[in-house]
Parts: C-alpha cells; structure tokens; sequence
C-alpha cells in the first residue's frame, strides 16, 4: 500500500488547493491512457462539476485524490506527474490522513446486512445515535428511516434492496455528512431516481459542500449549472473548463453532453 510508511508527515486538513499538476494515467494492461497530461487546479471549497462521453476519464480523474492509483511515472524528458493537497504532493503524506478527509458518494452505495443506524455509522468511530440522526437529517434521510417498521433499528436486506435508489443515496450522502470530511467526491447516479429523491438530494448536497471541495462526476443539468466551475473530458483529455453558458456557446463537445446526456430532472 502507498504511504503506509511509519515517516510520512500527516496531511493537515485541506484548506487551499487540490491540483492536479501534468497527470498522466494509465490502467495496467492497457495501451492508451486514461488520462493525457492533466493540468487543473481547484481552489478549496468550490464545486467542480466533470462532464464528458462515457470513457472520457471523469471516474479515473477522481480516483487519483484518495490514491486509488498514482499518475504514471515520467519517461525521459517528460515533466513527472503529481496531485497536490494544499501544495503537498500526496506521494509525500500518509494516505490514511488523506482518505480521513475524504468523503465518496457514488451510485453504487454499498449497504451491507445490519441496521439502518449502523449502516450510517459505518466508518466512523464511537458515534452516537443522535449524531446519526443528525446527520441523516441533514441527508434528509430522515423523513423516511422514521416511517420504516422499526425506525432507524430496522434492519437492512442484502445491499438494500428493500430501499430505492435515492433512499440508498441519501444514507450514503449521511454516512459522508458524519465523516465531516474536507473533500468530497461525489460520482453521480444516472439510474433515475425518482424526482421527490432528486430534488432532496440536491438540497442536502447544497447544505453539505459549503466550506468544502466539491468534485462531482455529473450527470445532471441542475448539478452542472449550480457547479462554481465545469470541465469537459472527452478521451482522457480536458477539452474545455468554464461556465455553463460560455461553454453551451463554444464548445462543441458540451453542447453536445448537455443535450443528449445529461438528464434535465424533474
């Protein structure tokens, strides 16, 4: 494992930049890069909202901030790939620091068999139940856990399957609320969630990313217009970055995703 080492210095909470400095990736076994020369920085406690085509690098990108994988090591004469937090490269702190301050919300919310309330509590230490209730207020999970037979002691079936999609999503959105984390990577769901959801969900992302790094792999027009900033990736390269409609008017590749692939909502 990466920077499991016993003298990496701690990464103290994230509080200036994520940067993405001349990233490179490339999946094992695979000719072409995922990503081509990446170069983007993200000013602490903005929004960022990735569009592109399917294969295009969004998930990839992201996946590279908890050190998932590392960007490739430079051939010669290349400059050497890096992410850095507040100026630091990651290589050079320990991941467990990094990961704490990290919170990921993606479609595929992974529940396992136990209690609604031990579900939200997953991760994080010696919680309280009202800390778990408070935040699956602020998920606006709530609402819902309450009306279940036994509240938030219910227990949850086999990857929760008894739970719609924007119900698995809002405990995913509490579970993250709890960590309290810096940085959030939220990899949007495309399975329609139903409109009441979408809209709750929404709401509870708006409250949640104040005061903290936004990056969001997005498949929704309201999560791209809200964003503070969008990029585009088409083939693992950033083609265009700006606002909506600026980049509605000059960039041929997001006309394109804002007309066929992101779903407008309700």
């Amino acid at each position: 494992e990466p920077g499991h080492g016993p003298r990496l210095p701690k990464l103290a909470r994230h509080s200036r930049s994520i940067e993405f400095r001349n990233v490179t990736f490339t999946y094992p076994k695979q000719e072409r890069p995922a990503l081509h020369t990446i170069n983007l920085t993200i000013p602490h406690g903005k929004t960022i909202a990735v569009v592109g085509p399917n294969g295009s690098g969004k998930t990839t990108l992201f996946s590279l901030v908890p050190r998932l994988f590392d960007p490739d090591v430079a051939e010669q004469g290349q400059l050497q790939g890096a992410i850095l937090i507040d100026g630091l490269d990651l290589k050079e702190v320990s991941v467990r620091s990094l990961r704490r301050q990290i919170g990921v919300v993606t479609q595929e919310t992974v529940l396992f068999r136990g209690t609604i309330a031990a579900n939200i509590a997953y991760g994080a230490k010696g919680v309280t139940r009202e800390r778990v209730i408070e935040a699956a207020k602020k998920a606006r999970a709530d609402e819902f856990i309450v009306a279940l037979p036994q509240g938030y002691d219910t227990p949850v079936a086999e990857q929760g399957l008894s739970l719609s999609g924007g119900q698995r999503q809002r405990l995913a959105i509490a579970r993250a609320i709890l960590r309290d984390p810096a940085i959030l990577i939220l990899d949007e769901a495309t399975s329609m969630i139903d409109a009441d959801s979408e809209a709750k969900i929404a709401a509870a992302l708006g409250d949640f990313s104040r005061g903290r790094t936004c990056l969001i792999v997005a498949h929704r027009l309201s999560t791209v217009v809200n964003a503070d900033h969008i990029v585009v990736m088409d083939q693992g390269r950033i083609v265009d970055q700006g606002g909506h409609t600026e980049l509605l008017n000059r960039c041929e590749t997001y006309g394109r995703i804002a007309r066929h692939q992101l779903v407008a909502g309700a």
